[in-house]
């Protein structure tokens, strides 16, 4: 006897083969870039989310052996962010990350922390200067 699949498991199947059709190297890595003696490769992150839901619903005079009847969806998103270039040249192979910005407050004030810690050290050094040296 033949098993028979639920329609969620063939809905989860085809939402993955999709998904499997964008997830690939190519994606990663991009197509390279020539000019001249210079070649340069993109990088990117790539990130996804998928969901997959359903129900099988009955009625007052459904067979015991008959279908149920099948209610589902499916949904997915990708995000492909850059993240660096692999710049080749004369044999020589060197990597430009690109830094996003910070996002919201916490993001900011650890991007402020080493100024901050420079500008507390230097007011300090300053303060034991003039303390070490009283002008008249």
């Amino acid at each position: 006897m033949e098993e028979k699949k639920h329609p969620l498991s063939e809905l989860m199947g085809a939402t993955m083969d999709k998904i499997q059709l964008l997830a690939d190297s190519n994606t990663v890595v991009g197509d390279p870039i020539v000019a001249g003696e210079v070649t340069i490769l993109p990088i990117s992150r790539l990130s996804f989310g998928f969901g997959v839901g359903g129900s099988s619903f009955t009625t007052k005079n459904q067979k015991p052996d008959s279908d149920n009847c099948f209610g589902g969806g499916s949904g997915a998103g990708a995000n492909v962010e850059p993240v660096a270039f692999l710049v080749v040249r004369d044999g020589n192979v060197r990597i430009l990350p690109l830094l996003p910005p910070a996002e919201g407050v916490i993001g900011r004030v650890v991007d402020m922390v080493p100024e901050l810690v420079d500008k507390v050290t230097d007011f300090v050094e300053k303060q034991q200067e003039k303390k070490d040296n009283p002008e008249f």
